[in-house]
Parts: C-alpha cells; structure tokens; sequence
C-alpha cells in the first residue's frame, strides 16, 4: 500500500541537536549575558540566492501541474498573493509604514512574472524595507524603556492588528510600539507582585513557574529577587525587556539566506490552498521528525532566549539526560563538533544552532553553556537516537466505580514512514491485542488533537476494527478516482468502541472518524465538528532536481481530496460527533471553515459497504448524556467560561492607565475563577493502569541518576479528565 503523507503540519516543539561550542573570550566564570553584538544597527539583508530560479521554476510547475486544483498563476492570483506577503512580512502591523505598503504595491500584480522568471525582486525589496524598519524599531524600543513609562493617562492599545491600519509616520509607529511596551510591562509587573501574595495556605509563591511558555525571566526568577518597590519592578521588567528584545531584533536583522524566498512562495502558495507550503531544508528536518517520532541527537528542547539559546527541557531517555550535565535553563554559549573548532551562537538563530547540534549516532559534540549561576561549563555529550515518545500511541485499563474495567487508547499523530522505527496502525494493532486478552468489553480511542499524518495508517487502523472494507476514496486533479480498503480479513478488537474527537482532529483522524461512523461500528464522542481538512497532500523532494548537491528543501502540495465511503467529503465540514459534549475551545474560530483559500466541498457517489451490526440506540445514548453533562461540576461550567472567553475575544482594546487596566484584569480573573475551577482541585475520576509502558526505556539505570516521571504524570492528567470520564460512561451505556 502506498503511503502519502498528509495532514495539519504542526510545530515541532523538540529541537535536539547536533555540532559545536565556541571558544570563550572570557574568563571561566564571567556572565556572557551582558555582551553586546558588534553592530546593533545595520541590517545584514543576504542578496539573491543562486538557487531562486530552479526553486522558482519547480514551484511553478507543481502548482500549475501537479495541485489539486491545476490553477494557473495568473496576475489575478498575483494580486491575492501580495495582500499575503504582507501579512506575512509584517501581519502585526508593527514595523512597516503605510508608504512601505504602498512602495511594495508596485509588485502586485507582478509576482506571477517573477517567479516565471525566477528574479523575486518583490522578495528582496520587501527584505530590505522590513530590515531597515528592525533597525528603527530597535531604537525606539530601546529608547521607549530606557525611561520609566506613565500609566496614568487613560489612552489603549489595540490588540487585534486587523482592526489597526498601518502606521502613517514613524511618530506614529512610536507610539504603537510605547503602548505595545506598557501593555507587556504592565503584564510583567503584575505577575511578579502576584507571586508576593500569599497563596490560600498563606505561603508566598517561593519558586518561579517551570512552565516553559512563560517568559523567561519570569521561570528563571526566584521570588528572593523579585524588587520589593513598585517602581525597582518596573524598572526590572523594562530591563528585563530590552534584552529580550534586543536578542530578537539582532535575529530578525540577519534573516537566513532562502528566508526572502521562502515568504514569496508560500505567499503564492497560500492563495491556492492553505495546506500547500514550501518547506526550506530546517523546516523540511522538522517535517521528518514530527513524522517519524525519533531522530539522531542530544535529546534538549531548546528555544531563543535575549541573545542567547536556552535550554527549556531535557528528554528522559535521551543522551542528554544519560550524560547529566546539561541542564535545564542552562544558556548556549557555542558548539563544536569532533575536530573542529567551536562556534559562537550569541545572536544565532535557533534552526543554524539546531543543525550544529544534531548528528549521527556515536558522534560527540561539545557545548559550552553558562549556568544560572553564571559559571560556564564546557560539556561533550555523545548524540544518540531521540524517540520522542509522546507522537506514540499509548493504552490504560481505566477503573472507576459502577462501571466495569475498559481500555482506553491515545494516538496522537498517524506517525510512521520512511526512517520511523514505528508505525502508527502497528502500535494500535498491539494494544487492541493486549486489550482483547485483558477482556475489557469497550474501548475508548482518543484522536483528539490529532491532526493527521500516513494515509496508509490510518486506513490500517481502521481495518482493526471492520473485517474487510472500503475506507475511504481518493480523487485527484484529472477526476480520476480509486476506492482505498481494507483488505486484510479479521478483526483485531470486536468489542464495543467509542471514537474521540475535537476541531483539532484533523485529515488521517478524520478518515478513520468518517469510517467507523459510516460503518456504525463505533460510537463517535466530540466537542464539535472536526477539522474539515479533506485533502491529500505529498511532500516534493526538491533537493532531487539538483542531483542532491544543492539543498533546496521540499515542496507540500495538496494533490487529492478525499471522501468518505458514505460519498461525503470531510473537506471544510468535517466529522460531526454522533453525541456533542462541551468544548473547552468554543471560544476559538478553528477549522478549515476557518481558512481562507480552502477548497471547497463536494460529493461523490458511494461506495458499496456492509454496516456493522451495532445494537445501540444513538439517540438513546446522547440523551442520557446531556442528562449527565447538566448535573456534571465541571463540564456543566465550561459553556459560562466560553461566554467569558469569548467576550474576552472581542475585547481588544486594552487600557493603559494601571488602575484601569487591573481592573479589567481583577474582572476577567473573577469570571474565570467562578465558571472554571483551578485544575488542582479537580479529583482524579477513574484509576488508571497502563497497558504497556513505552517510555521504560528511560528508566533504565544511567550515570546521572535522574529519573523519568512522564509515565506517573500521564496517568495523573489521564484520571481528571472529565471528557474521558464521559466517555467512559457513554461506553458504558451501548448494550
């Protein structure tokens, strides 16, 4: 069988890495974090890359060829293509002017013809106009907190960039970024004096949040150096503020040298359809890695902190974590690969830091890092293969009283492919076996969040569950189809089964969603519609054209669209859940509905297929549902806190004046509280026992001593979540 990938590309959150640390000028000891690059003004703009043409000529002839949609690019696709580009350069209306907008304008209707020609003048003029603009906001940042602000005047700033126009003079474009700064200032500061309140046990919060989306002052922070007056707060926090923003302009004045490009094709791209993207060579490494779940190196999360990169969490199981010296919050200071000399990564972007990280099994790389405490510290660590266990699919045994023992199964992605050492449908066959030998009379399956992935596997999981079968069937771009099945006789589970989703259930999850609910072999339990995205995209290897001495990246363009057996395409509607239960994320415009350009849906006839004989009443069981959810503590809540949210939403229009400002946030805060608990006071539901432990490998014995606590911490999450925990007694309910 065939296996196309497809599906939402996701941010890959796990960076490990590979290459080397740069020699220090300074003592050992000294505090790096205080140097300044060498030139805090000039933008270094790359000129054209040699490889804009033959990238350019391929792109064209995939989306004129090869899409979906065969759509020629036209001056009218140019023009739709340019109102992109900008929002791409500059969606948050924050650096270019209205005169930039209006000097770029010329080019309008003229992208079309410069990537026929493969001359992206629009790329590079567009370049040079945002990096000139960095390097002006920089100083008005600087300037802006360089002084204390004044939060007396009853003035706002406008959050939502679409209700702003573009700034007309640079006064103006002052201005934005002064209220901008007071709005993050005013956030900083009340964070810390909400860490000086005692708590309900009447303890002060005496560590900073571990949690790696705050800011990184913020988790770094123990509450001993949080200022004790107002103002030295203040002051901190602007401080604070302009290193983080002085590492992020340096970054943004040194774009890489396919960036340019990259903004010009996925704007042509993205007036086609929104799943079809060129991916440079990093971003095509990342692609790899979230689909085969493992990949060769150290085994850190890293992101981009002030000047610097930082370590954010070590992976249990990987080679960093064996090793024992790299830490968490410890800062990047250069890496050196096994007989090379070390490079400095002050100011590096994370991707250049990232491919100097990761290597091949066996190699050493050698970082060195300062520590929280300043110290620095040179550190060699031998890279091995990095399983990023949690794209895998793990099974429980769920207990709770009344009901009897039943399965549960987690997939978070239809992971597998070339370089995979696992498959999504392999792992889901396994636990169904085990859960069959452990005679469990239902299943719970779990796709929510799931945005998609192998083809092949999905249609594989959907054979463990029906005998034999169409699955779902494919069109492409000529209006040809084919009908894609299940050929393999048997079952792997027979028992009752009850299918999770969400609106981020996306492509593959709503394959197999469509299916079992057109089968009528398992019940299907969400919070809404899923995704919509019906689409089948394939991943173009564009380095191929060169003969691989060129690295030109990959190409992901949407080639097919698919449809149920039922004949219905999943495509902007999705899978609508036989029973509805509340959403937590009412309050967010998500889908393909959601998208601009997405394409449209449509109908095909049938394709022949036996129903399986399920023997429960639907109606019957989202009646009793309802009656639960509305007597249910929690989930009874969540439509007042989608009311909250969601007026929350529309008020963008954020007051700077302080006492104003908390007022509205002392509001927000009540509502929040009074219609969603805090999650520490939810109780755990259900026991859970798991079926299988796939993270024991990093519990095996290993120098560090340190331990892996993934597995307690998932059964934990696991027993609160009261969308299991209905789902368990809808199980429970089909006779």
């Amino acid at each position: 069988m065939t296996r196309c990938k497809f599906g939402v590309l996701l941010t890959l959150a796990l960076l490990a890495c590979s290459q080397k640390p740069p020699a220090s000028s300074e003592p050992p000891g000294t505090d790096q974090s205080d140097r300044k690059p060498t030139d805090t003004s000039a933008a270094v703009v790359p000129p054209p890359d040699p490889r804009e043409a033959a990238l350019s000529q391929a792109v064209l002839r995939l989306l004129e060829t090869q899409h979906l949609l065969q759509k020629k690019i036209t001056d009218e696709v140019s023009r739709e293509a340019f109102t992109s580009y900008l929002e791409r350069l500059d969606g948050g209306k924050m650096y270019l002017l209205r005169s930039d907008r209006e000097a770029l304008g010329k080019y309008s209707d003229k992208m079309d013809d410069e990537l026929r020609s493969g001359s992206l003048e629009l790329a590079h003029d567009g370049a040079k106009i945002f990096a000139t603009r960095v390097a002006q906001v920089e100083a008005i940042v600087a300037g802006v907190l360089s002084k204390p602000m004044d939060f007396s005047n009853e003035e706002y700033f406008e959050l939502d960039a679409k209700k702003s126009e573009p700034a007309a003079t640079e006064q103006e474009l002052t201005d934005r970024w002064r209220r901008r700064l007071e709005v993050e200032v005013l956030e900083r500061v009340a964070s810390m004096e909400d860490r000086l309140k005692p708590d309900k046990s009447g303890k002060k919060d005496p560590k900073a949040p571990k949690d790696p989306d705050k800011d990184a002052e913020d988790r770094a922070m123990p509450i001993s150096q949080i200022p004790t007056t107002p103002e030295a707060r203040e002051a901190k926090v602007r401080g604070d503020l302009a290193k983080s923003y002085s590492g992020r302009f340096a970054r943004l004045k040194n774009p890489g040298p396919l960036d340019a490009a990259s903004d010009f094709m996925n704007a042509i791209a993205a007036t086609i359809d929104p799943h079809t993207t060129y991916l440079p060579p990093a971003d095509k490494a990342n692609f790899d890695i979230q689909m085969s779940g493992s990949l060769e190196g150290i085994g850190a999360v890293l992101r981009e902190r002030d000047h610097y990169i930082e370590v954010i969490e070590i992976v249990p199981g990987g080679a960093s974590w064996k090793q024992g010296d790299l830490e968490q919050g410890d800062l990047i200071l250069s890496v050196a690969n096994e007989g090379a000399d070390p490079v400095d990564t002050f100011d590096m972007r994370i991707d250049e830091v990232v491919k100097m990280i990761r290597g091949k099994k066996g190699t050493v790389v050698r970082i060195r890092v300062q520590k929280p405490t300043g110290s620095e510290e040179s550190i060699s660590i031998t890279r091995d293969v990095v399983v990023v266990e949690e794209t895998y699919a793990r099974a429980a045994i769920l207990t709770r009283k009344g009901l009897p023992a039943l399965g549960y199964i987690h997939l978070p992605s239809f992971y597998g492919g070339k370089g995979s050492p696992r498959e999504a449908a392999d792992d889901v066959r396994r636990l169904l076996g085990e859960l069959r030998k452990a005679k469990v009379p239902g299943v719970v399956i779990d796709l929510r969040s799931n945005g998609g992935g192998i083809l092949g596997d999905a249609i594989e999981m959907t054979g463990s569950l029906i005998d034999t079968g169409p699955v779902v069937q494919v069109q492409d771009n000529e209006g040809q189809r084919e009908t894609l099945s299940d050929d393999r006789k048997g079952i792997d589970y027979d028992g009752n089964v009850v299918l999770m989703v969400d609106k981020f259930s996306a492509s593959a999850s709503e394959i197999v969603a469509g299916a079992l609910q057109d089968y009528g072999r398992a019940v299907i339990v969400g919070t809404g519609p899923t995704h919509g995205k019906g689409t089948v995209q394939t991943l173009a290897d564009l380095d191929r054209l060169t003969g691989g001495k060129v690295e030109l990246g990959s190409f992901k363009i949407t080639i097919q669209q698919f449809f149920r057996v039922s004949g219905s395409s999943t495509q902007r509607e999705g899978v609508k859940p036989d029973i509805t239960l509340p959403d937590p994320y009412a309050h967010v415009d998500s889908g393909e509905r959601e998208l601009d350009h997405a394409i449209a849906w449509s109908q095909i006839p049938a394709a022949p297929y036996q129903k399986w004989k399920g023997t429960w009443n639907t109606s019957a069981l989202a009646q009793k549902s309802a009656a639960r959810v509305t007597k249910h503590p929690e989930l009874s809540r969540i439509a007042t806190t989608t009311q909250v949210l969601r007026a929350r939403q529309k008020d963008t229009r954020v007051p700077l004046a302080k006492t104003t400002w908390e007022a509205r946030r002392k509001e927000l805060r009540t509502a929040l509280e009074a219609a969603n608990p805090d999650p520490k006071t939810v109780t755990a539901k259900f026991t859970v026992k798991a079926v299988d432990d796939p993270l024991a490998v990093a519990k095996a014995p290993n120098p560090s001593g340190r331990t892996d606590d993934r597995a307690k911490r998932w059964g934990e999450n696991l027993s609160k979540d009261v969308w299991i925990e209905e789902s368990l007694n809808i199980l429970a309910d089909i006779k």
